[in-house]
């Protein structure tokens, strides 16, 4: 994809930045990211300063392309280069042994690092462009305050930081929920993060079944029981109990939104009501925006239809059952 002469210059103004070890909030498929180069841990701080998010709390390190994380990298297991070969790039990240002495506030003190290959076109140009001017990697969680929901447009991130934050406007994020991440950095490949790559997809790359996290997963972005909250108080409900919730409110005074997918519901005028698409790409891809604009409209409770069962709706399962969990 060509970028018009304002995007173009607006990339390497962003890539001057980041070699000059500023911030900058830049657009990947998944969600904005608040960007700073991983090889200067100065500049890397300046990320968990910004969003208030604890040091030891590791981000994930942006590459060009798949070359480039040599750098970071002491060796790539063979189930990683398996998944870099299949989904990059592409909203995976592979947790890999980190190359000692480089990018140590990116891992959050671990001697693993996140690895990962963002497919969003303007991602790539800036990638690329900091390459030029000397930037291997860029670490880059989501671009908003620690905890919250994450930014999938250039507005979103505004609204979060003030205006000495640069921000690379590339549209709308297309997935709109995080990486699923792997760790490969035991032996066996491990689930740590769902996203919109399915299980099953993941396990048939990697040639063998994903395990689940135990105690000795190293920390990974996303990870912490509570994450992704709106401003509202949100709660997940089955559709028996919402149902039941709803009838239960009859003419109660309260400022409440429902984001559901059953068509059955009976819900009052005074209520807003945001329909959850019935596929699970299309669900992850408004989420957060949703949650952002109901938070805008003022409401104090969100109220919200779980997820069906399933594999393939993992990834938006995840995320609401953490921002319930705040």
């Amino acid at each position: 994809m060509l970028l018009d002469g304002q995007v173009a210059a607006d990339v390497e103004r962003a890539a001057a930045l980041l070699a000059g070890g500023e911030l900058v909030a830049f657009p990947t498929e998944t969600v904005y990211g608040l960007g700073a180069r991983a090889d200067d841990d100065r500049a890397v701080s300046k990320i968990f300063s910004a969003k208030g998010r604890p040091a030891n709390h590791p981000l994930i390190v942006h590459v060009a392309e798949p070359v480039d994380a040599a750098r970071f990298a002491s060796n790539l297991p063979p189930v990683a280069q398996r998944l870099i070969d299949t989904f990059w790039p592409g909203p995976l990240t592979v947790i890999v042994p980190r190359t000692e002495g480089i990018a140590a506030a990116a891992a959050g003190g671990q001697n693993s690092i996140g690895l990962r290959c963002p497919a969003h076109p303007v991602a790539q140009a800036l990638l690329r462009a900091a390459r030029a001017q000397g930037v291997t990697g860029v670490a880059g969680p989501s671009a908003n305050r620690f905890g919250r929901v994450s930014p999938t447009q250039a507005a979103h991130v505004l609204s979060e930081f003030d205006d000495s934050i640069a921000v690379l406007d590339g549209g709308a994020c297309s997935v709109g929920i995080e990486s699923s991440i792997v760790d490969c950095s035991r032996g066996h490949p491990v689930l740590l993060r769902p996203g919109v790559l399915t299980r099953a997809r993941i396990e048939a790359a990697a040639g063998e079944p994903l395990l689940e996290p135990d105690a000795q997963a190293p920390r990974a972005p996303g990870t912490l029981a509570a994450h992704y909250a709106p401003k509202a108080r949100l709660r997940l409900m089955s559709t028996p109990m919402l149902v039941t919730a709803l009838q239960m409110l009859a003419q109660e005074s309260l400022s409440l939104a429902v984001y559901s997918r059953s068509l059955a519901l009976n819900v009052a005028p005074k209520v807003r009501h945001r329909r959850m698409p019935a596929q699970p790409e299309q669900a992850a891809h408004e989420l957060f925006t949703v949650l952002r604009e109901l938070d805008a409209e003022g409401v104090q409770l969100i109220w919200v239809e779980t997820p069906p069962p399933g594999p393939e709706w993992d990834g938006v399962r995840d995320r609401l059952q953490r921002a319930a969990a705040v």
